[in-house]
């Protein structure tokens, strides 16, 4: 049996339970806080997307934007120099609870994400990942950019990019 996919926007109810994704899918301090998720939600919910299976969240991307990217700015995390208007979106969070993966819902979840953010007229999407995602990003339509400068976490990124 197939599952009911929809996408909708977060609202504050969802915060718990994306949280609870985050939680169990990074590792060590590399997962946002109930707060920061909460906040994420409040500020700037057209760019915090969930999929739900079946009436319920199994993953969600959420983001913010700006005028000028600065991939390791640990600040925008919290949403500071987050302006709705700025045509360049910054991922924060691409996740799917650990039980539901393997069903593409990663690539229903970018795909439905990376439409919304064209009806808005963006520009770029950019987005930090680990060395065993990039392969992924790139076949999704990201480019590589570089090693990034942030050690979120204390890990080590590559800041990828897609021009919308």
């Amino acid at each position: 049996m197939t599952a009911q996919i929809s996408f909708r926007h977060a609202v504050p109810a969802d915060a718990e339970r994306c949280f609870e994704i985050e939680a169990g899918a990074y590792e060590g301090d590399e997962a946002a806080t109930l707060v920061k998720i909460s906040k994420r939600i409040a500020q700037y919910p057209q760019g915090f997307l969930v999929l739900e299976a079946d009436g319920r969240i199994v993953g969600f991307i959420n983001s913010g934007c700006a005028h000028t990217v600065v991939m390791s700015d640990e600040a925008f995390k919290e949403l500071v120099g987050h302006d709705a208007s700025a045509a360049n979106v910054v991922i924060m969070s691409v996740v799917v609870d650990t039980a539901e993966q393997g069903k593409g819902y990663a690539k229903m979840l970018m795909s439905g994400f990376v439409e919304r953010m064209r009806v808005m007229q963006k520009q770029t999407i950019h987005l930090m990942c680990r060395d065993r995602h990039v392969a992924l990003y790139e076949k999704l339509g990201y480019r590589y950019v570089q090693p990034s400068d942030s050690d979120h976490g204390g890990m080590a990124w590559h800041d990828m990019m897609m021009t919308l």
